[in-house]
């Protein structure tokens, strides 16, 4: 894999997929999403439990992802929210890293308005016909298309975000990262 990168857990995420930056955390797209929108926002520090984060990390990584949550609402045309974060394995976490699922949800989007955390706690892990995951060119394309409400752009040598401002009408975030 050429290009810049971005460890999470024990996976290599590509600059490609991520669609906002901020100081301490990136929000990118799912390699496998249980509905369309579906994304997902991480501390840039791969740290394995929530309670291993620092309280800043805490902070940013719930300023992301409620700045995140609005601008994917809106895109995917979704009437309600679901978060989530699964601590632990007993949880259902298959990556090593803290990450909160960011879902945009509709009526009538499953039968049973739970059968969501369901889904949501095997959507990695199944096999066969139905287990399709995702290239990395369209992981890229929808990532871009995410980019373009928060002005991101990732340098293409460093990885990191030049500059991004939250462009959905709601609160505004401007970061210029280099570290």
């Amino acid at each position: 894999m050429a290009g810049p990168s971005f460890k999470f857990g024990q996976h290599v995420l590509q600059a490609s997929c991520v669609f906002f930056k901020s100081r301490l955390s990136i929000g990118f797209v799912n390699r496998k999403p249980v509905v369309p929108g579906h994304v997902l926002v991480s501390p840039l520090r791969v740290v394995e439990r929530f309670g291993e984060l620092s309280s800043e990390e805490v902070a940013d990584l719930f300023m992301a992802t409620q700045t995140i949550s609005g601008v994917v609402e809106k895109h995917f045309q979704g009437t309600s929210l679901t978060m989530a974060i699964q601590d632990g394995p007993e949880a259902g976490q298959t990556v090593k890293h803290v990450h909160v699922h960011i879902l945009p949800r509709r009526s009538g989007d499953f039968p049973q308005n739970d059968e969501v955390y369901e889904a949501l706690a095997k959507h990695d892990k199944e096999m066969g016909e139905d287990a399709r995951w995702r290239t990395e060119e369209e992981m890229a394309e929808e990532a871009s298309v995410l980019a373009k409400y928060f002005n991101c752009q990732i340098d293409a040598e460093s990885g990191f975000a030049v500059s991004m401002t939250a462009t959905d009408g709601g609160a505004s975030l401007i970061v210029q990262t280099k570290a």
